[in-house]
């Protein structure tokens, strides 16, 4: 029998909810490409309610426990003698969240001996040092595309967001004021500017594609160049470099996984090859950005505004500097966690389960390391270091 420990995020302050917004989510069951939805045997929850959270414990404790597993969920993953720390020892699976991640590091990993299989619930699995499930033989996967839509919208969202200067209006109103210059004096239209997304795979294409009917002027860099009849459909102009890209955009959206090509990307140095004014927003890993380059550059007025999802460590010390710099748009890591997301990524995380607890190959397309290496998704995303 397998012990599965699952970390995710605390419940609402006020409890878990009884009653949620909406009745009901919109059925879908394969994403833009044709790649299916998760397809697992069953499922013990109701899509749209709260799953990643404590008390949701991503809808698997009925299924594990019929079967005879163990099932430990906690939020208690950092610091010294946390419960992640403490049950990891004799742990066979760790499920985790990119937004409430459990670093899998080098140091757990050596701890963890009976470790198997670490699933993301999710997509992005940075917070697991490849390089030791690699060399551990741990099988790392993700569901991948659960949540890709998801985090597009997010950046669609905070791009108008801040170049309409949407959240220092609403403070007005908020505050009791109507001082319509004050709003107005950092409000623009995107119409006419030119986008770029640095990678386009499932997120940045999605982005590109959300975006075009704005009528902006579409940027990409990626690895892997995009097929020519999706260029010419967008209108897009490639770059071989973020480096080359970035001096002609007004907006640059981070949509690349971590990795040692991307970390630090965004430092002093690219910034001030920016336009002055620019837009920058980041969904994708925080470390891919210099925490205090973006802090100054927005204080120097190099940027316009950024907007982030991400950050590091997650979650953010009451003191870091990205909750009180200027012109920003920041939320904590909830841009891949919609109720919608939720659904699919819990289903997708039981089909996981399912496939290895049955000894049954896992999807290509969730895999990141399996059998030693890099492998499926992993393989085209990500990179090792040894």
């Amino acid at each position: 029998m397998a012990k599965v420990l699952c970390v995710l995020y605390d419940d609402p302050t006020d409890g878990y909810p009884t009653t949620y917004a909406r009745d009901d989510l919109p059925a879908i069951d394969h994403y833009p490409g044709g790649q299916t939805t998760p397809t697992p045997e069953a499922v013990d929850f109701t899509p749209g309610h709260l799953l990643g959270s404590v008390s949701g414990e991503l809808g698997l404790r009925t299924f594990l426990e019929k079967a005879g597993h163990t099932l430990v969920v906690t939020s208690d993953k950092d610091g010294h003698g946390s419960v992640f720390d403490r049950e990891l020892v004799d742990a066979d699976v760790v499920i985790s969240q990119p937004f409430w991640p459990a670093y899998l590091t080098p140091e757990r990993l050596a701890t963890a001996k009976n470790l198997k299989l670490a699933i993301t619930a999710g997509i992005g699995s940075d917070h697991v040092d490849l390089d030791g499930a690699v060399a551990h033989g741990v099988t790392v996967a993700e569901v991948t595309y659960s949540n890709s839509i998801s985090v597009a919208e997010h950046v669609v969202m905070m791009t108008l967001s801040l170049v309409r200067n949407y959240l220092p209006s609403h403070q007005v109103v908020l505050e009791g004021g109507w001082n319509i210059a004050d709003c107005v004096a950092r409000s623009y239209d995107l119409e006419g500017l030119h986008v770029g997304t640095v990678a386009a795979g499932r997120i940045g294409l999605a982005v590109l594609r959300r975006l075009a009917p704005f009528d902006v002027k579409l940027h990409y860099t990626d690895r892997h160049r995009l097929p020519r009849e999706v260029e010419e459909e967008l209108g897009l102009t490639f770059h071989a470099s973020a480096a080359e890209m970035v001096p002609h955009c007004d907006v640059v959206t981070i949509n690349a996984p971590l990795h040692p090509e991307t970390e630090g990307l965004f430092g002093d140095a690219l910034l001030a090859t920016m336009k002055r004014g620019a837009y920058l927003i980041n969904t994708a890993r925080a470390k891919i950005v210099d925490r205090d380059a973006v802090d100054r550059a927005l204080r120097g007025g190099q940027l316009a505004g950024y907007a982030g999802d991400v950050w590091y460590p997650q979650p953010a010390p009451a003191d870091h500097p990205w909750r009180s710099m200027p012109h920003h748009g920041m939320t904590p890591h909830i841009s891949g966690s919609s109720l919608s997301a939720q659904a699919r990524y819990a289903a997708g995380t039981r089909e996981i389960l399912e496939s290895w607890l049955a000894k049954r190959p896992i999807r290509d397309e969730y895999l990141i390391v399996d059998g030693g290496a890099l492998a499926g998704t992993g393989a085209h995303s990500y990179s090792v270091t040894k």
